[in-house]
């Protein structure tokens, strides 16, 4: 990680001065605060992916079949692009710490110029949707809803990723309010637009995986039309004008140098979590069912931290950016407290109550003892799983983002997938086995992270160098 400071950086001693007046309690306090609309967001983001699954279920189970592949296949292409976007955090965090406007709009108009070209990408990657799903020998009965369901969603890209740059921009700035009721509306917008689409009603053809395709495509482009219209007071200063230095190459490679790691992490975590999806199919149709269960519950609880970790880089950010280690050092400690002490809270249910909780998806009772040995394994990787994303987190707001990346590789691929191999198919805990490696990875993910933490919260803290 490289670290530098400007010394024509604007400076604002007063600032400075009650910024470091913060104590742990208003920090805490400070994140909650923070933490809580994010959090919303982020279930409402994946929210829109359950009510396009519901509503195509009413179908016929191919369509569910398709969707629910197709949005696997968009969200798994588009991952990396959304990731590098997530560079923005940290800077756009300590140029606001460093009350540097200039440098805030810089990064949010190279965030929209980086967004342009990630869309080229990523619509690369969703164009052959079709031959991948040959060759990948999936149900030859769905795969031309599924290739319909992709290829619709290609124009949504671009309002998708636009609209992830304007979040990380208003996160940075504290203004979330904007992005919760965006995402309120976008939800029934879509939910609207499904029952017109799929079902054929108001005068529309009956469309089916098409007609979900074009619902969410509709709403992407409201979301990001709304939340600028919803923020434009706070977002105008920052897109107008246009700003030449903005399109230099240097500084963009710059940016993408930070954001790429946090892509290919948020790449390397989803491709494992389904690798052991792959495998506990493997293992047979009662265990792939209980394994959906568990691992629903476990991504519903996840949302929590993952809204930390982004309040914890935006935090620990700001107090990087004014040169205040000491509130940079009660950012991460709030964070901290607030993700594992929600994922304790989650561990102790899903230990004490994972049959109650699985027979809330399902009456099959081999899927709910499945469920109800899965259930507590996540509850002790709960704690870990909280632990790892606010690490991530933090070390985004210090400008760190390669750390989690090369803990990701090691904690899940090189550790963690191995011991699930070995549990899962060479020891009688079969299905528990392979959850068994979610923990090793997990843990060592963690203790790895907040050591990396502790080493640089021992160093000079300066702001990253953009230009």
């Amino acid at each position: 990680m490289t670290h530098a400071t400007r010394d024509d950086e604007p400076r604002d001693s007063s600032a400075h001065v009650a910024l470091r007046d913060i104590t742990p309690e208003s920090e805490l306090r400070a994140t909650i605060r923070l933490a809580l609309p994010v959090v919303l967001v982020q279930i409402g983001m994946m929210f829109m992916g359950v009510v396009d699954t519901v509503m195509v279920g009413h179908v016929s189970s191919s369509v569910l079949a398709a969707v629910a592949l197709g949005n696997l296949y968009f969200f798994n292409a588009i991952v990396l692009a959304n990731g590098t976007l997530m560079a923005l955090d940290p800077i756009i965090a300590q140029a606001v710490g460093a009350h540097d406007t200039a440098a805030v709009s810089r990064a949010v108009q190279r965030g929209l110029v980086i967004a342009l070209g990630l869309t080229f990408v990523t619509a690369l990657l969703l164009l052959p949707a079709h031959g991948v799903l040959v060759l990948t020998r999936q149900q030859p009965e769905i795969i031309p809803d599924t290739t319909a369901y992709v290829r619709i969603s290609i124009p949504g890209v671009l309002p998708f990723l636009v609209f992830v740059v304007f979040r990380q921009t208003l996160q940075a700035l504290h203004r979330v309010a904007p992005i919760v009721w965006t995402i309120i509306g976008a939800n029934l917008c879509n939910a609207g637009l499904n029952w017109v689409f799929v079902y054929g009603n108001l005068g529309s053809p009956a469309l089916g995986a098409a007609g979900s395709a074009l619902a969410t495509l509709v709403s992407r482009w409201l979301m990001a039309i709304a939340v600028l219209a919803l923020a434009w007071s706070t977002l105008r200063p920052h897109l107008a004008p246009v700003r030449r230095e903005a399109w230099r190459f240097a500084p963009i490679a710059r940016v993408l140098q930070l954001g790429i790691p946090v892509g290919l992490q948020q790449l390397l975590e989803s491709g494992a979590f389904g690798a052991i999806g792959l495998m506990m199919g493997m293992l047979g149709t009662t265990e792939m069912a209980g394994h959906q269960i568990a691992i629903t519950l476990a991504a519903l609880t996840f949302m929590v931290p993952l809204g930390v970790a982004a309040a914890a880089a935006v935090r620990v950010g700001r107090a990087v950016g004014a040169r205040d280690p000491a509130r940079a050092r009660h950012a991460a400690r709030a964070a901290f407290i607030c993700g594992m002490g929600f994922m304790s809270m989650t561990a102790l249910g899903f230990l004490l109550a994972p049959r109650l909780l699985a027979a809330l998806f399902t009456t099959d009772a081999g899927v709910i003892a499945i469920a109800g040995v899965l259930i507590p394994v996540a509850g002790v990787f709960q704690i870990f799983d909280g632990a790892q994303a606010v690490g991530a987190g933090v070390l985004r707001g210090l400008g760190d983002t390669r750390a989690p990346l090369i803990g990701m590789i090691a904690g899940y691929w090189l550790i963690g997938l191995p011991v699930s191999l070995v549990l899962g198919f060479r020891t009688p805990l079969r299905a528990a086995g392979l959850w068994w490696g979610f923990v090793a990875s997990l843990s060592i993910v963690a203790v790895f992270l907040a050591l990396r933490i502790r080493a640089l919260f021992r160093r000079d803290i300066r702001r990253i160098a953009i230009e």
